[in-house]
Parts: C-alpha cells; structure tokens; sequence
C-alpha cells in the first residue's frame, strides 16, 4: 500500500528538481534565521547563492551531535520560540541531550511520512495499532501516533513497559500492527509464550521495530515467534523522530522520504563522500523542516544507499539495514567489532534465546571479550557435557564471524536485564585514562 503516489513514485527527474528547489531554500533559511549556521558559512566564506545544484551540498558544513548540544536549549531554532508548539529531547545519556523544537507544520510533515510509514506495514483505517514505543520527550510514541492519526488508523497508546497488560490488550483488542524495539517485541514473545497463548489465536500482521540496530536474524526470530512481518524503520531525534526511512513488504532496504530527507554517505575518517552501494556513514539534510533546520548532519550510522527501483513501486532511494554505528564499535585486540555481528551469530544456534550481553574488559594489557548468552530452560537442565558442547560451538560462531576468539559464559533463562525501551547490549568495563 502506497499512502502518497505521487511523491514516492515520482521520477528521478522531478525527485531532483524538487530536491534542488528545497535545498536552496533551506540553506538560506539556516543563513538567515540560525545564528551558529551563519556564524559557519562566514567563517567558511559561503553563501546560500553558492547551491546551485545538488552537488553543491558538498560544500556546505556537516552539523555534529556536538554542534546541538552546544546550542542546548533553543539555539538552533529557526523561528520565534513562541512559534514551537512541541520540543523532544534525545536521551542524553552522554552529556546534554539535543532538543528537537517543531512548528504546527512539522507536525504535519511528521504525520506525513509517519503516514507512509506504517502504510508499507500494510496499515489502513481498518487496522489498530498498539503502539509501544514511549510517549514523552523520546519521539517514538508520538511519531508513531501522529502517522496513524494521519492514516485514520486506531491508535492505541499504551506506551512502553506493563508487558502483561501489553498481551491482554493484543488479545482483547485484537491489535493487527505493534510498534516497539525489536528486542521488546522478542520479550513480549517470551511472555506470551510464558502465559501459553498460542499465536495462531492472535490478530497480529506486522511489525514496525526501530530505535536499535537488529540483525536478519532477528527478524527471523520476531517472526516465527509472533507470527508477523516484521519491518524496520529509521529516524533520530536531530532530523525529526521516526518516519526518516521505513522498509516496505519487499524487505530489501528502508525507503527514505527523499522529498523531505536529503540522504549523502560519507567515509567517516576522509569525510568524502562516497558513490551508490558503497558502506559508510550516513548523512542527513531536512529539506522541509520549519522550525529547525539541519544541514549534513553525521548520524554515525553505518549503512549504504540504493538507488535502482523497488519492486514495489517507490522510486526513492533505498538504505540498507544499520551494520553499526562510528561511536559504538568496539575495537578490540586491533580488531573493529560490531555488536550486530555478535547477535547474528548468535541467533543462527537453536536452544539460544535471543537475550545477551557484551562484556569488554582489560585485566592486563590485552582486551577480553565475555559474551553473556542465555541458554533456553531445556538446554539449562541438561547435562554440564552438553552445555560444554554448546558453548564452545557458540564461540566458534563467533569466532567465524567476527575473527576473534571470545569468553561465552552461558547464564540462567530470564537472567539477563531485558528493557522496555533500547536494550543495553555492552557493558565496556576499560580504563582508558
């Protein structure tokens, strides 16, 4: 299902056109009504008059998590405060969060891609949508509850956490999509599984999972185990929340909303950008945002982009499942390791449930890497042989993937924290001072 045609299946031609017309507009409404971009272009000896093709973004200044932080609180605004209706905040775990300020039309905007979002979940006014992302000054509850007001959806905004009235509500209400984290999504199966419910009694379709990276084989895992098509979406605070970019029923990359998102992918240490197909960070422009306008921001998301068309019919160019992220790679022994391939190889061994945990020391001068995997109730009662077995074809796996040799230490079911929101899958424990 297609919620607005003519914008996602526009051709390369008009999709351009339109881009260059926004940027332009954008860069000089940054210039003009945003004190720290016209500071930078100064300093730079730019001028909105310089963008005169879509190249030409190249030569404007990339914006950092750094950069709005600076500006805490309202510094990046790009009109009056009173015109702000609605402020989010990133979760500012490492320092001052950044606040994301929105006018009556960027909630419109934001209810409009939202909008195409869950449509490419198969959403119509027919559908009720439990959504159990958390509403606040996170963006995901309320993204997700603008796009289904948009589609005339029934929203129902339960929230995040109370998992068991999480289940009496997809029973009761016969809840057909679910929006949440993917791993709260394979909790919620756990305790569905725990209560005896069998799935086949549920009304459940599809999935929208966000706000962490997941593997394929997660996926694998959110489906068999709730019986639903589970697809991804992507989107961040800085640029507007969830509804950047959203996999369709084709699974084969998340679509960005081309005609309000302007994406580039950069090598993170040159800071050149790079061609189609090629890995590195993703770089975002919003080319419609009223109240905050942001150019070149450095998600530090790794991923691709794909321009050729999708079977589905959407022409905007495609990105590909997050790998990692500039900032959460570990880099261990001299090797760069991803969390996403631990939980890959993981997932490919049956009698694992999908809960672990990382653990990075130094005890001299050498790192160690501990996975905590849990082991499934029938594995945990069975011989100590057996679970000797297992984990050493766990650290093989392992092993194979990411070519380092690595500690599994195989823990209690249910003994690992599980998380409401974003699951915590690295505990780094090393002095670098």
């Amino acid at each position: 299902m297609i919620w607005n045609k003519e914008a996602e299946c526009m051709s390369k031609e008009e999709k351009e056109e339109l881009q260059l017309k926004l940027l332009k507009k954008v860069v000089k409404r940054a210039y003009e009504n945003v004190p720290y971009y016209k500071n930078r272009f100064d300093k730079l000896n730019i001028k909105p008059e310089d963008i005169q093709t879509l190249d030409d973004i190249e030569k404007l200044p990339f914006t950092t998590k750094t950069d709005l932080r600076d500006a805490y609180p309202f510094g990046m605004f790009a009109v009056p405060e009173e015109e702000i209706i609605e402020v989010h905040t990133s979760s500012g775990t490492t320092g001052k969060p950044t606040v994301s300020g929105y006018t009556q039309k960027d909630l419109e905007i934001w209810g409009e891609v939202m909008g195409r979002a869950l449509s490419m979940a198969g959403a119509s006014k027919k559908d009720k949508i439990q959504n159990c992302y958390g509403y606040g000054l996170f963006t995901g509850g309320l993204g997700v509850h603008y796009g289904t007001q948009t589609i005339g959806a029934t929203v129902i905004p339960i929230s995040a956490g109370n998992t068991q009235r999480q289940i009496e509500i997809i029973q009761d209400f016969k809840t057909s999509i679910i929006t949440c984290t993917p791993s709260y999504a394979l909790y919620l199966a756990e305790v569905l599984e725990k209560n005896g419910v069998d799935i086949k009694d549920l009304n459940l379709k599809a999935g929208v999972f966000g706000a962490e990276m997941w593997t394929e084989e997660m996926r694998k895992a959110i489906e068999d185990r709730l019986g639903l098509s589970a697809l991804n979406i992507y989107g961040l605070t800085e640029i507007i929340g969830p509804g950047v970019a959203q996999e369709c029923e084709q699974k084969n990359g998340l679509h960005i909303f081309e005609d309000h998102f302007y994406p580039e992918i950069i090598d993170p240490k040159t800071q050149q950008k790079l061609g189609e197909g090629e890995k590195g960070e993703l770089v975002l422009t919003t080319l419609t945002r009223d109240g905050m306008p942001i150019l070149r921001f450095r998600t530090k998301d790794i991923t691709a982009l794909r321009k050729e068309k999708c079977d589905c019919g959407r022409t905007q160019v495609r990105m590909d499942r997050i790998t990692g992220r500039t900032d959460d790679m570990l880099k261990i022994r001299g090797v760069i390791v991803f969390p996403s391939q631990i939980e890959k190889a993981l997932l490919k061994i049956k009698g694992l449930n999908p809960q672990y945990q990382i653990i990075v020391t130094r005890p001299e001068h050498l790192d160690e890497l501990e996975v905590q995997v849990e082991a499934s109730p029938a594995l945990f009662s069975d011989e100590v042989k057996h679970i000797e077995e297992v984990k050493k074809m766990i650290e093989s796996y392992i092993h194979s993937e990411i070519g380092l040799r690595v500690n599994v230490s195989l823990v209690e079911p249910e003994s690992l924290p599980r998380s409401e929101g974003k699951a915590v899958r690295v505990i780094d424990k090393r002095n670098f001072d």
